[in-house]
């Protein structure tokens, strides 16, 4: 057998691409699988701190994969690691793939409309699809309200797989290896010129500023307005008068039923993620007919703005919902669903 020595330019090419990056030839047109992180450095952007380490071992994107999916890896030589959690994964809360069809804006609507089309659920944390393409973690009212518990994690995304891992998840603490291999993972579901929503006059802006191979502030502008550096969170309180609920809105029961079914069942059907079961019978809906404008911890205005707390003994909870999330609208459909017993 023959061997033929490759060009070194080919070899960091394979090797960026089993991290997921693509290299770009500066002559190539930029079509839907160009990485944005590549073409925002080329245009002058700096790389991302959260590249994946090269000094630690066992890493692999498989893994990451597993650990993100389902909560566990093969540990290199060893076999399968513990649970990261026993209460959830992180698809237990977050989608990985894109769900907004406008990455540059955060509509609740749009995003229920894309999830229905695309047959996706209706979370209440933000897709993990391109989230390494952001710069800025746990925004908004997260950081008003928890101060010094979030803030070291605001612009490190290892930080805040850390601690979503230790305190969303209620979990340990990932190996230096399993982090690795995450971020390895995500690195391969990060952000593609197809998921932006370009005219063909902005391409053409891209990739005329590209072929100069120099720089350019404006080009660069451009990309980044088509996506979000963060995931904004404003954090909302159930109705004042939960009778009557929020002032002015008028609930869709129609729609209130997309949310029940991509939403709420996503995690309490079968209980799949909740030691509470909820299934499409009427007396599901009865239930929370009868919570929901009552001052309970089974009140769905309570459940949906504030989340739960540990309950006997058990460290598991439910995540709130923020304004970015799920609309008052929104809680008022399912609210006219739930109360539209046949």
């Amino acid at each position: 057998m023959r061997f033929r020595y490759l060009p070194l330019l080919t070899i960091f090419s394979i090797a960026l691409g089993a991290w997921g990056f693509h290299y770009i030839p500066a002559t190539a047109p930029l079509d839907g699988s160009i990485s944005v992180e590549k073409l925002a450095v080329a245009l002058g952007a700096p790389p991302a701190p959260h590249q994946v380490r090269t000094d630690v071992a066992g890493v692999s994107v498989e893994a990451g994969k597993m650990l993100v999916t389902q909560g566990i890896a093969n540990i290199p030589g060893k076999g399968a690691s513990r649970r990261q959690s026993v209460h959830f994964v992180c698809t237990s809360c977050h989608n990985i793939q894109k769900e907004d069809p406008n990455l540059a804006v955060s509509d609740p609507e749009a995003r229920l409309n894309y999830a229905i089309a695309n047959d996706l659920p209706f979370l209440p944390g933000t897709t993990l699809y391109g989230v390494v393409n952001r710069r800025h973690f746990y925004n908004g009212d997260y950081e008003k309200k928890y101060g010094d518990l979030v803030r070291p994690a605001r612009n490190d995304l290892r930080g805040a797989i850390a601690l979503c891992a230790t305190e969303c998840a209620q979990g340990r603490e990932l190996a230096d290896w399993e982090m690795e291999s995450i971020l390895a993972y995500l690195w391969t579901i990060d952000l593609k010129i197809a998921d932006l929503q370009l005219t063909d006059a902005e391409q053409a802006t891209l990739q005329t500023a590209y072929n100069a191979k120099q720089k350019s502030a404006p080009a660069r502008q451009l990309l980044e307005s088509k996506y979000l550096d963060h995931a904004p969170a404003t954090f909302l309180t159930p109705p004042p008068d939960r009778k009557t609920g929020y002032e002015g809105i008028t609930g869709n029961a129609a729609n209130g039923q997309r949310v029940y079914e991509k939403s709420c069942l996503h995690c309490h059907g079968e209980r799949r993620y909740s030691f509470f079961n909820l299934d499409t019978s009427d007396f599901s809906k009865q239930f929370l007919a009868k919570h929901f404008p009552v001052y309970t911890r089974y009140s769905t205005y309570q459940v949906v703005r504030y989340g739960t707390s540990p309950m006997n003994g058990k460290k598991a909870y439910m995540p709130h919902y923020t304004q970015e999330r799920m609309s008052n609208q929104q809680v008022e459909d399912l609210k006219a669903f739930v109360f539209d017993v046949k």
